[in-house]
């Protein structure tokens, strides 16, 4: 049986229809993280840790900014600290495409920051995860670490710690 192919626009809306599914209270939070792909990194997030999940808008440079701070963006009359997530945790910094995306951290951190990241996996259940020992050296925003049956390693991304790291906070140089 052949498979429906859909839009990316398609799929995009099927997983913010999650999102505000899981904000509404109807659907259990510990069965599905938002997968992400980040440089050549797999994360996961909480669901409910995460506001909005946007292409990303035009963005205002920073002068004298933290070469991992992308900007700022207007969102809607508000404005957000972008910061591109592969180029924190010291990899390559997320290029130009289609596919990437900003991921806004909830309204309950107090913060108006968002993750610009590669692409969005989808959801991964936590059925289709094995948890595995964190990695030494691991951030202190490293909730735990899985293995899927890919054998890709997956890291569970704690919103809370990392907008509360004095690193994530101090974008200038």
């Amino acid at each position: 049986m052949a498979r429906r192919k859909i839009s990316l626009r398609e799929y995009q809306q099927g997983v913010v229809a999650k999102l505000q599914a899981i904000a509404q209270g109807g659907e259990t939070q510990a069965a599905s993280k938002l997968g992400l792909q980040v440089g050549d990194q797999y994360w996961l997030v909480d669901l409910a840790d995460v506001g909005e999940v946007i292409p990303p808008p035009e963005l205002a440079q920073v002068p004298h900014s933290q070469p991992w701070f992308s900007g700022v963006a207007n969102i809607r009359g508000n404005l957000y600290s972008v910061v591109d997530f592969s180029a924190f945790c010291g990899g390559e910094p997320v290029s130009g495409g289609t596919e990437k995306r900003l991921v806004l951290a909830n309204a309950r951190f107090l913060v108006n920051s968002g993750l610009l990241v590669n692409r969005l996996l989808g959801l991964r259940h936590a059925d289709q995860l094995q948890p595995v020992e964190i990695s030494s050296g691991a951030a202190p925003w490293v909730n735990a670490e899985f293995s899927d049956a890919d054998g890709r390693r997956w890291q569970e991304l704690n919103i809370q710690a990392l907008v509360s790291d004095q690193g994530f906070l101090q974008a200038g140089r």
